[in-house]
């Protein structure tokens, strides 16, 4: 194997070529790369922008729902305690009118105890 000068500077613009081709392949690909990186990036971000986005409607839709929840707790308190109120209100108005009743009651009966008897009037 002769080595001649000729000889190892061809072999050495062949290496050369080759190392450009492998140079500009590697960029090639380091930028293919990239590029994929950011429509991976980008996708992600669409992604998960509407899953946010969904999310958070679904949250808002809850808070929404506890709202209305929290006003029909409200609006059935009220009510419970207008009834309940109502419902006292009956009690006491109906013990009045039993005492009322009860007064009459007696007041009659001693009428009547008062009144001769329609007998008595009778054989005198």
């Amino acid at each position: 194997m002769a080595c001649t000068i000729e000889k190892v500077l061809a072999d050495a613009r062949t290496l050369l070529e080759r190392l450009k081709e492998h140079d500009t392949a590697a960029e090639s690909l380091i930028d293919q790369s990239a590029v994929l990186q950011r429509r991976v990036a980008a996708m992600r971000e669409a992604g998960a922008v509407p899953a946010e986005k969904k999310m958070e409607s679904q949250i808002n839709r809850i808070f929404e729902m506890g709202e209305v929840m929290r006003k029909a707790v409200q609006v059935d308190d009220n009510q419970f305690f207008k009834v309940q109120e109502k419902l006292a209100q009956l009690e006491l108005e109906n013990k009045e009118l039993r005492e009322l009743l009860s007064i009459s009651k007696e007041s009659i009966e001693v009428g009547k105890e008062d009144l001769p008897d329609d007998d008595a009037q009778v054989s005198k």
